[in-house]
């Protein structure tokens, strides 16, 4: 499978997150921006998940329906004409990492899947259920981490 090249300016792999984009430090989402997408694809989806928030990975953010030839999300932005959905917090967009108090730091991953056509997900997806639904639908991927803790 081919690989996106994703990365941010406002943070490297692996580095912690700024805390402007923590839920306590401001709450809004980082930018993003990515190339090498394949011509074959549909749609991008994006999803931001913490594996280590518990039994389940905690859902972050998740966009989909961004249009291949986008290039990027602005800080504090999404891009026209994609949907945000409910992240575990239960509210539309960006949930930013607030990993309980003396944690070590959580890992968040940022993953962008080059899909062949939308995917079918419930109204209130978790990650798993994002997953499941990628699986077989993905011409490429490309994943950042970032990590944070309070």
């Amino acid at each position: 499978m081919a690989g996106i090249m994703l990365r941010s300016v406002a943070f490297n792999d692996h580095d912690m997150l700024p805390d402007r984009f923590s839920r306590d430090g401001g709450n809004i989402s980082p930018p993003l921006e990515w190339g090498e997408v394949p011509d074959e694809a549909s749609e991008l989806l994006l999803m931001v998940e913490d594996p280590d928030a518990g039994r389940e990975a905690f859902l972050h953010w998740l966009v989909s329906g961004i249009q291949p030839e986008a290039g990027g999300i602005g800080e504090g932005a999404a891009p026209d004409g994609a949907r945000e959905w409910p992240n575990s917090f239960g509210e539309r967009g960006w949930g930013g990492p607030q990993p309980p108090r003396g944690d070590d730091p959580h890992r968040y991953f940022f993953r962008l899947y080059a899909l062949d056509r939308p995917l079918e997900l419930p109204d209130a997806p978790q990650a798993a259920d994002v997953r499941r639904a990628v699986k077989g639908h993905e011409f490429a991927s490309g994943n950042m981490v970032a990590r944070y803790a309070r």
